[in-house]
């Protein structure tokens, strides 16, 4: 199942993080159960017509970065039922104060993709102007007699061989610089979820990246992310933490 692959995706996106932080859930109703899944915290919420899994992307999410879930989806109807991310909510609750936190969607973090695409050009265009330069002007060089007199020299083989290197190596930089590329664009489009509609009994899932919430100081952060999928909302709570705390 796609779900079933995606966490093993996240580390394209998020990540593996030391020192990080943790997430637990709260179950908020009697239709919700919080649970272990393959070592890590997750919610399950149950309503009539859908059913909702919640877990982290990752071991530990990167302290004052972006909360990165996996979300699987169940359609337990007889009828198409729309899962839009537009309708996704999330709420950091702060000393009795609500504040809402962005839900990043896969158009932001296509664009995010294309613009670090764009730097590495230039810092690749860079390198390889830099390399032929230097390989322009091999070949060239200088001498000092036992007598003292100095002088030029210019060696055609040696300037050949410079090229060809550097021409190798400028080929093999941008290819580089392509091929991850056009990794991250596949990892983004494969992981990340989407406006998608359900079939009676299908589920659909995939990353869901929010912005980071406000730092408490180091210590624990708590907000809600709401869920809809048709007309059911699926309210989870998740508490933020210091890994180990």
């Amino acid at each position: 199942m796609r779900i079933l692959s995606i966490a093993a995706l996240c580390a394209a996106l998020g990540g593996c993080v030391s020192n990080g932080e943790t997430v637990s859930f709260k179950a908020s109703n009697p239709q919700q159960q919080a649970l272990m899944r393959d070592g890590q915290p997750a919610l399950v919420s149950r309503q009539k017509t859908s059913l909702v899994l919640v877990k982290p992307a990752a071991r530990q999410l990167q302290a004052n970065g972006r909360p990165v879930f996996v979300v699987g989806i169940n359609n337990l109807g007889r009828q198409p039922v729309d899962f839009r991310v537009a309708q996704v909510e999330a709420i950091q609750h702060v000393a009795g104060t609500d504040y809402s936190m962005q839900v990043v969607s896969y158009e932001m973090l296509l664009q995010e993709e294309k613009n670090r695409q764009v730097a590495a050009a230039i810092l690749t265009g860079l390198a390889v102007a830099g390399n032929s330069y230097s390989a322009a002007n091999a070949g060239r060089g200088s001498y000092t007699t036992p007598s003292g007199r100095t002088g030029t020299f210019y060696s055609p083989t040696a300037a050949v061989i410079a090229q060809n290197n550097a021409a190798v190596q400028n080929e093999a930089m941008v290819a580089t610089t392509i091929e991850a590329g056009q990794r991250n664009m596949a990892a983004l489009e494969q992981a990340v979820i989407k406006d998608n509609t359900l079939m009676p009994g299908e589920w659909y899932g995939g990353q869901l990246h929010l912005a980071p919430p406000t730092d408490q100081a180091g210590g624990q952060k708590t907000y809600t992310i709401v869920i809809t999928v048709g007309n059911e909302r699926h309210v989870v709570q998740v508490a933020q933490g210091p890994a180990g705390a």
